[in-house]
This record gives C-alpha cells, sequence and structure tokens, in this order.
C-alpha cells in the first residue's frame, strides 16, 4: 500500500498499523486521515483479517495530538469540514470488522485520545499519558472525543477532562476505566500481540458479530438492543465456524475455525 504517514503489517490474522511522524509525536495532519482512511478502505476487504493493533512509532508518542499548524489557518466553513472528516475516519475505524486495540506507548493527546477512543480497547505503556487539552487552545474536542470519552468512563469523568483539559498518566487512566491494560514500554507490543492472538483464535463471524452487538447494542433500548443479539445469534447458525464449535466441544478437541 502507498501510505506515507502510516507503516503497516500483517502476520497471521494479525495486522499492525503505526503512525509514522516521529518528528512531529505522530501529531494528525491530512496527509494521516487520508492514509488511515486508504489503509481501512484495505482491511474492510480483507477477509483474513482477524484483529488490528494501532500504535506509534518512536517511543515518545502514540498520537500527541492534531497537526496545531493546520487547525491555525481554518475559518469555521474549513473547522466543520475537518471535524467531520475526522469523524468519518474514527468511525470506519470504530466499525471495523475486526477488534482494534490501540497500544498507547506515549502521549496520546487531543485527536490521539480521540483515536485510541475509537479503537475497541486500550493496552497503555507506563509511561502513556492521555488528555483532551483542546479548551487550552480555546476549541474543544472535534473528532468523536466528548461522545466517546463520555460513554466509555461516564459523564462525570469526561465532564472533568474537557473541561480542565488536564493530563492523566497511565494509571489513572487504568482507574477511570480509560485503559483496559497497563505494561512497561519494553512489553506493550508483545501484550497487545498476545491479546489480538488470542481474539485471532476465535470464530472470526462469531467476534465480528460481538462487537457489533456490543457497539450497536450500547445506543439502543434493552429491547431493542436484544432484538439485535438475537438476530446475530441466529445468523451465525448459517456459518461453517458454528458446526465447527459446537462438533468440535462434543468431540473434545481444539476448533478449528476457518473463518466461513
Amino acid at each position: 500500500m502507498d501510505l506515507k504517514t502510516i507503516l503497516y503489517t500483517e502476520e497471521n490474522g494479525v495486522g499492525v498499523a503505526a503512525v509514522n511522524r516521529p518528528e512531529a509525536l505522530n501529531a494528525l495532519n491530512e496527509q494521516v486521515l487520508a492514509d488511515l482512511e486508504h489503509l481501512l478502505g484495505r482491511l474492510e476487504k480483507n477477509a483474513g483479517l482477524r484483529a488490528l493493533i494501532l500504535t506509534g512509532s518512536g517511543e515518545k508518542a502514540f498520537v500527541a495530538g492534531a497537526d496545531i499548524k493546520e487547525i491555525d489557518t481554518l475559518a469555521p466553513e474549513g473547522a466543520l469540514a475537518f471535524a467531520r472528516r475526522g469523524q468519518a475516519v474514527f468511525t470506519r475505524l470504530e466499525t471495523l470488522r475486526a477488534p482494534v486495540i490501540a497500544a498507547v506507548n506515549g502521549f496520546a493527546l487531543g485527536g490521539g485520545c480521540e483515536l485510541a477512543l475509537a479503537c475497541d480497547f486500550i493496552y497503555a505503556s507506563s509511561n502513556a499519558r492521555f488528555g483532551l487539552p483542546e479548551c487550552t487552545l480555546g476549541i474543544m474536542p472535534g473528532f468523536g472525543g466528548t461522545v466517546r470519552l463520555s460513554r466509555r468512563v461516564g459523564l462525570s469523568l469526561a465532564r472533568v477532562a474537557a473541561f480542565t483539559g488536564q493530563m492523566y498518566t497511565a494509571q489513572e487512566a487504568l482507574q477511570m476505566g480509560l485503559v483496559n491494560k497497563v505494561v512497561e514500554g519494553a512489553q506493550l507490543m508483545d501484550a497487545a500481540r498476545d491479546i489480538a492472538g488470542t481474539i485471532g483464535a476465535r470464530a472470526p463471524h462469531a467476534i465480528a458479530a460481538i462487537k457489533r452487538s456490543i457497539n450497536e447494542g450500547a445506543h439502543l433500548s434493552v429491547k431493542d438492543a436484544q432484538e439485535l443479539e438475537a438476530k446475530l445469534f441466529a445468523d451465525l447458525f448459517h456459518t461453517e465456524d458454528q458446526k465447527e464449535g459446537t462438533r468440535a466441544f462434543i468431540e473434545k478437541r481444539k476448533p478449528s475455525f476457518r473463518g466461513k
């Protein structure tokens, strides 16, 4: 793939995408958004992808935020288009069929924190830092930060984070429910690959249905969410993997899921 700001590798069904602008602490600009959009377009068609790990190049930053030099040139109309574009790209990441793990290896501020929030869950190195500091620049999160953070950690904690712009350590982010696991920096990618490998060994259609049920069900009434769950459950009985999984259990052997 012809990507200028993202490094991508894939092995055994696990993809690793690293935002690669270390000279700018991997800050989000138009090129990063374009590359991420192009990558997602390819991954949406990749039936062999079982899990995706998203990280940043270097040791200092996951994504330090949006490129302030680009933001500084925006008029209101341009700002609206910029926010809508970022939201659209991040929503494609959030709704990718395969689970996405953010491996946060440093600063995840502003747009970087929003990018991590668009992933299914977050593993962080002990030196990671999180925050939504937009209010200190006279602006606000525009790529889904106020929406996703409140849903992940609750309204009260989200308000404090967005109203103050304060930065949180990895341990503080873990305690507030933003982060799922904290490890030492040298262990971060191994930990992310371990959980990606575990997910990758499960039935892909089942994982995709579970992801859809959780994500879409969170915005529905309990009744409607359970109806969606029931339909997705039933749909899995069209798959070969469902038959393989139940037969393997009965036969007391390890299942071999092929994503069919």
